[in-house]
Formats: C-alpha cells, structure tokens, sequence
C-alpha cells in the first residue's frame, strides 16, 4: 500500500511541473496543441521529461519504495564488509563511491540505481545477507557496481524517454487521422490531420487506444534491452569478483524460494527479476540457467 501511494503522489507531482514546464514553453513560443510543432513539444516534454525526471529522483524513490537504510556508520562487521567491498570495487570499475544500503525483505536480491556512475545506490536484501556465503555476496554486489559503471540506469532511461515521445506522438497524430476521416468536414481537415486537440470523442478514444497499443509495444523494446544489459552486468561482476564466484551466486538464486517484489523502478537493476513464462517478452531479466550458461561459455 505505501509503494503504491508513493508511486501516485510521486506521478502527480512528476505531471504537475511538467504540465507548467508546458504551458511555459507553448506561452514562450506561442504554440497550441492542435499544431504540428505543439504535438511534437508535448510528446517530448512528457517522453523525455518524465524518464529524466524519474531517473533524477530514482535514489529518493528507491530508498522509500524499499524501506531501504543507508550505511552512515557501519554498525557491525557486515555493513563495515559491504562499505570496504563497495568501495574496492568502484575504484577498481574507476566510478565514484556509491551510497551502501540494507532493506529489509526475505527475497535473495540486491539492486543499484541513480542518476550517474558517480551518484548512485547499493542497496542489498537481508535475504541476501543471511542466505549467501561471502563470495557469492561479493559477487552480486560487483554485478550492481557493473550495472553502474556501464550507465545502464542513464541508458535506459534514454531509451525509455525516446520511446514514450514516440508513443505520444504517433498516437495524437493516429487519432488526429482517424477524427478527420470520421468527421467528414472538409474546411477543418488539415487542422485535425495535424493532431487537433479539440476533435471531439472519436480524437480522444483512439488517442487512448493507440497510447496503450504503441505502449505495450514500447515495453517490449526497454525489456528487451534490460535483459541484454545483465549479461553485461553479470560479465562486469566476473570480473570484479571471479567467474565462478558469479555462477555461484546465480546458482544460488535458482535455488531461491523467494521471487522478487521490488518496485518497477528499481527491479530492472536488481541481481534477480521475475520469472518469465508466458510474459517472458516484459520480463527485465533473462533466465538463471540462460546467465550462467553465459558465463560458463564466455572468454576468460
């Protein structure tokens, strides 16, 4: 319940300062929605805007998401290991100091984010903690310390902020069409075709369908890309800390009885996603066995 108030406020708030970043940009330049050049500004205002925003704000969320407590002063001998083996690792990956954190949960899992390899989070399970052997642990935390050092977190927030301005344009610009072909009215057909706002139900309706339509394909692409994106994660974390440390603690999350429940925003950089199925295109990891065939097959 509170992810999903948070999540809400947090979305709200997120609309509201891009709706006067907007309105500003539309005043400055005296645009309108109906236009070409309007439709265009509003679709990479929320595309681009909202995953930036949203990436600029991933450390804040993902520690009130998780519950997730960061390690000011370690206050025994494993959160003094986690500090000395964070902080080897991001020298020897050449990225600035991360923030170290534990949140609590059961699941074996472990995730990073932020806004750029020099300003971002470690966070780890007490799951994970309890239910690996030091090595393994070592090795999923050089596995995160990758996913930082490679930019995935900025990457993929390009990538999501690309494609959702697609989605917003294509979808006013297929609803604009259909409004005009629907409307009959000659005199207005060059406006309507160019997007406008104004077109009635029929602009609104198929606005919303198409948004949902080109959504869940777009969903497809950033999954796609986050699953291509661990072997590189998990190759990083051989590196840092040993293949067959790496195969080992991927072993050791098969054998997990926990799947993940981490937030959206921070599953798709966590050791361990959800598992596939019959959603396997939307799913942000590849299968265990698929990564630790992978690195048994890589080149030393």
């Amino acid at each position: 319940m509170k992810r999903i108030v948070l999540f809400l406020i947090t979305n709200l708030a997120i609309m509201a300062v891009l709706m006067v970043v907007l309105n500003v940009i539309f005043s400055l330049f005296g645009l309108n929605h109906g236009s070409i050049g309007g439709i265009v500004v509003l679709a990479l205002v929320f595309g681009m805007g909202g995953s930036f925003i949203s990436l600029f704000m991933s450390k804040w969320l993902a520690k009130r998401s998780t519950g997730a407590v960061v390690i000011e002063r370690p206050q025994d001998a494993t959160e003094q290991w986690l500090l000395e083996t964070v902080r080897r690792q991001s020298q020897q990956a050449g990225i600035g100091m991360p923030e170290v954190a534990i949140f609590e949960s059961a699941e074996v899992n472990a995730f990073a984010t932020g806004a750029s390899r020099n300003n971002a989070l470690v966070a780890v399970s007490t799951g994970l903690l309890h239910g690996m052997r030091k090595e393994e642990a070592e090795a999923v935390l050089a596995h995160e310390v990758s996913h930082i050092a490679n930019g995935d977190m900025v990457t993929l927030a390009l990538i999501q902020g690309v494609l959702n301005t697609f989605v917003i344009l294509l979808a006013r610009l297929i609803a604009g069409a259909v409004d005009s072909v629907l409307s009959s009215q000659s005199d207005e057909e060059e406006e309507q075709v160019s997007g406008g706002e104004g077109g009635g139900m029929a602009y609104f309706v198929t606005s919303l369908l198409a948004e949902i339509v080109l959504g869940v394909l777009a969903s497809v692409v950033v999954m796609w890309f986050s699953r291509k994106r661990e072997f590189r994660a998990d190759a990083g974390g051989a590196k840092l800390a040993g293949r067959e440390a790496m195969i080992a603690a991927l072993e050791r999350l098969q054998k997990s009885p926990v799947e993940s429940h981490l937030p959206a925003e921070t599953a798709a950089f966590a050791i361990a996603g959800k598992r596939g199925g019959l959603m396997a295109l939307f799913a942000t990891h590849h299968p265990l066995e698929e990564r630790i065939e992978a690195l048994r097959h890589a080149r030393s």
